[in-house]
């Protein structure tokens, strides 16, 4: 799957890093026993979700029709052309 761009977009990658962090922060809370830090950990893992949801309608995700050109670009196999 090298061709493929999945998951290399401006949105893909703040949604990502935004519930990254949020994990983190959950689990230090969840270490630390303090159940209100990390539901507000978890909270932030949901924003990167929406967040990243957003951008994507605001057109910073991959186009829907992104994979058909991929494919369509990728040369045919030698043994293919028989």
């Amino acid at each position: 799957m090298a061709g493929s761009s999945h998951g290399h977009t401006p949105a893909a990658w703040t949604g990502v890093t935004i519930a990254f962090i949020g994990f983190c922060v959950a689990g230090a809370f969840m270490v630390m026993a303090q159940p209100a830090g990390f539901w507000a950990g978890m909270a932030i893992v949901v924003i990167g979700g929406i967040v990243g949801w957003i951008m994507s309608a605001m057109g910073l995700g991959q186009p829907k029709d992104g994979h058909k050109d991929l494919v369509a670009a990728q040369p045919e196999p030698a043994s293919a052309k028989g």
